[in-house]
């Protein structure tokens, strides 16, 4: 694997971490349909892996530092008794929110792992995603009557159901960030919100991915080349992560009426082109 497909799996990484078209998906995408003969079981690739999930969260807390700020300092009692309990049971909802992942993800981890390298599954899953986000915004505009919630109206049945949601993204070309938004909108928020809480959720599942997957490389021995593919994937993932991230906000906070469905058009577009290109 030389460095530009490290640039490349980078960058990719960055920009469909934050947006809901499956960051999974289209690194298993990817390689296939140019032809990259890249082992994914490979000792090198769990480091490289590793550092590209940091470069990513970097990114991402870059965005919503002023967020965990005001979150942690609100919950202590440092900005006044009036915002801790808000800011209480925002960090109580992102951790039952983040539950029903780990469990899942430690029950049927290995179970799943036999189809994560599979092209043809994770173009077929990426279409399922595209299907799920038009609905999602289907559905919504039936019920736009309603007011929506904010993230502190939420209650733990409402985050615990959110939480399950993201389980979707155990199969390759399912969003985590399209999934968690789809439960997020059906629980009544409106776009900004559920895009907002969304990427809050993925910063400890992204922190969680990259511990794991750090300490699951701890006695690869690592090359120069290795060394400066990892840095070079890290920092080009974090920017476009950051980016990306600023951009999905922006975009679903003024655009209530169709967020979603570009991108899902766009992964029935990408996922039926993948089959098209696999099969031939």
């Amino acid at each position: 694997m030389n460095l530009l497909q490290t640039l490349a799996l980078a960058v990719l990484q960055g920009i469909t971490e934050p947006f809901p078209v499956s960051s999974l998906g289209h690194a298993v995408l990817l390689p296939a349909i140019l032809h990259w003969q890249i082992d994914e079981h490979a000792p090198f690739f769990l480091p490289l892996l590793t550092m590209l999930h940091l470069g990513t969260l970097i990114g991402l807390a870059g965005v919503f530092w002023q967020d965990w700020k005001s979150l942690l300092g609100s919950a202590t009692g440092t900005n006044g008794a009036s915002k801790q309990e808000s800011a209480i049971r925002v960090l109580v909802f992102l951790v039952l929110a983040t539950l029903p992942a780990v469990i899942f993800g430690a029950v049927f981890e290995h179970k799943l792992r036999s189809i994560f390298g599979a092209p043809l599954a994770a173009a077929g899953f990426l279409v399922t995603n595209g299907l799920l986000l038009i609905g999602t915004d289907m559905l919504i505009r039936k019920k736009q009557s309603l007011p929506p919630r904010e993230i502190e109206n939420l209650n733990a049945k409402d985050a615990l159901i959110i939480g399950f949601w993201q389980c979707l993204a155990f199969f390759p070309g399912i969003s985590r960030s399209g999934a968690t938004m789809a439960g997020g909108l059906l629980r009544g928020l409106n776009h900004g919100s559920a895009a907002r809480f969304s990427l809050l959720m993925a910063q400890p599942v992204v922190l969680a991915a990259t511990v794991h997957q750090a300490w699951q490389s701890r006695h690869i021995p690592l090359s120069h080349d290795l060394i400066v593919q990892c840095i070079v994937g890290a920092i080009a993932a974090a920017i476009t992560a950051w980016i990306c991230s600023r951009a999905m906000l922006r975009l679903f906070r003024n655009h209530e009426n169709w967020s979603l469905v570009p991108f899902g058009l766009y992964c029935i577009a990408f996922g039926t082109l993948s089959v098209i290109c696999i099969a031939l």
